[in-house]
């Protein structure tokens, strides 16, 4: 564990320092004061950067969206729309330069912990949103309308499998099983695109004869 008599600055240490805490401890013993003890910073401080100890887990959370609905901006078009969400997703989790043993300690964390499960939905919330404005600008629609949303959803979905099935088999590797997930929700584009036609109307049956 660390030295609690150096001081830590930064969102991602803090984290470091809590996880290492988590480990030996699990999520529910560890109080908020023996964290920022550990951390070398006071309770007050802790609040600067975590609102509650359950927000830990996920880092800078609202900074890795921002940095990620910015890289879609920039991401050409002429690949396929699913392609592209699913180097977003690693990319968003690719960030963390911890190494894969802790990157699945951070992730059981989340998934596997029934007091971050309501925070959780609250993220993919957040999560969703950004793959659904990514999404509206390649089918050039509302970012609440059908096509991107059913991009969004899909989308969390297949992550979300992704990273239980990558829980479940240690010897998976992450990248691999992301880019089968989505891979197997592939779909064309125009599937997503309103057809303004009006559908053909049936010609009523003729009535059978009667003999």
């Amino acid at each position: 564990m660390r030295n609690p008599t150096l001081p830590l600055t930064t969102i991602e240490e803090i984290e470091r320092a809590a996880l290492e805490i988590f480990a030996e401890r699990g999520f529910d013993d560890p109080t908020v004061e023996e964290i920022a003890a550990a951390a070398g910073i006071s309770r007050r401080t802790f609040f600067r950067y975590f609102a509650t100890k359950a927000d830990i887990p996920w880092g800078n959370f609202e900074l890795l969206l921002r940095n990620m609905e910015a890289w879609f901006a920039s991401a050409p078009d002429d690949k396929r729309m699913l392609d592209v969400i699913a180097e977003g997703v690693l990319r968003f989790n690719r960030v963390h330069a911890e190494g894969p043993d802790a990157h699945r300690q951070r992730m059981t964390l989340i998934m596997r912990t029934p007091a971050l499960v309501a925070n959780a939905a609250l993220r993919q919330a957040d999560y969703s949103a950004v793959f659904a404005g990514y999404a509206a600008r390649r089918l050039d629609q509302p970012a609440e309308s059908l096509g991107p949303q059913l991009v969004a959803q899909m989308s969390v979905g297949a992550s979300s499998a992704a990273y239980s099935e990558w829980l479940r088999d240690e010897k998976s590797d992450l990248v691999t099983v992301v880019n089968r997930a989505f891979a197997m929700v592939q779909f064309e584009p125009e599937v997503a695109t309103a057809d303004k036609r009006p559908a053909p109307r049936r010609r009523p049956r003729k009535a059978a004869a009667r003999h």
